[in-house]
């Protein structure tokens, strides 16, 4: 586990790629890709907005899909999320 600063208004592509974490994101943000897909822990998962319907619809091109799973360019950080746990993927990955 490895913990990072996030601003908030950030999204967690956004932060994962300013702490080197190794997350693809191919569409850089746009939602127009599945690569960027985070596990959500479960604790946390309820405290998350819904997703949109696009988010969903990009979802099920994920791989390693989890009843917990998000796009990390759909989540902004907000002081209620300070603390947040989510996994990458191994799928999601570059080193994959």
């Amino acid at each position: 586990m490895r913990a990072c600063d996030a601003a908030c208004g950030a999204s967690l592509l956004e932060v994962a790629r300013r702490n080197a974490i190794d997350i693809e994101g191919a569409c850089g943000g746009a939602m127009a890709c599945a690569t960027c897909h985070l596990h959500v822990d479960e604790r946390w998962f309820a405290r998350l907005p819904p997703p949109s319907p696009e988010e969903e619809d990009m979802l099920d091109l994920a791989e390693s899909l989890a009843a917990t799973s998000r796009l990390g360019c759909q989540i902004r950080m907000t002081q209620a999320l300070d603390g947040l746990v989510v996994r990458v993927p191994r799928t999601t990955l570059l080193s994959g």
